[in-house]
């Protein structure tokens, strides 16, 4: 199965968040081999942003999530398609868009106003409950 995987679901295990048990066993199931992961290469520079405000050294993560998870970029037909969705979330949008392009099977995001526009979402907790 192959998944996308959402910014906040990386940052809820960094940050030590409210769902970070769930994320560090999505993560931990893809370093086993058990799902095919994607991500946006925006997702990486969302997290060093986000994260270095509120610790160090994040780089060991970033390598990390390069090592087991496939990094894809936007073209121009990616953001002309992400600019015409109706959410207003352009960030959530490209994702989106990324995970269809890259025909996964499920957007793991704990965003509760992700976009759903002909993608299955589920949240962290519930793909634990379902798949693991």
């Amino acid at each position: 199965m192959k998944i996308f995987i959402d910014t906040n679901i990386f940052l809820d295990l960094l940050l030590d968040r409210e769902y970070s048990t769930e994320a560090k066993s999505v993560l931990l199931s893809i370093q086993e081999g058990l799902f095919e992961a994607i991500t946006a290469d925006i997702s990486l520079l969302n997290i060093d942003y986000i994260a270095k405000k509120q610790t160090k050294n994040i780089r060991h993560f970033i390598d990390y999530i390069n090592q087991i998870v496939v990094i894809v970029g936007a073209d121009n037909n990616d953001i002309a398609q992400a600019l015409h969705l109706d959410n207003k979330d352009f960030e959530d949008n490209l994702q989106l868009v990324l995970a269809k392009r890259s025909n996964c099977d499920l957007i793991i995001t704990n965003d509760l106003k992700f976009p759903k526009e002909g993608a299955k979402i589920i949240s962290s907790t519930n793909f634990v409950e379902q798949y693991l």
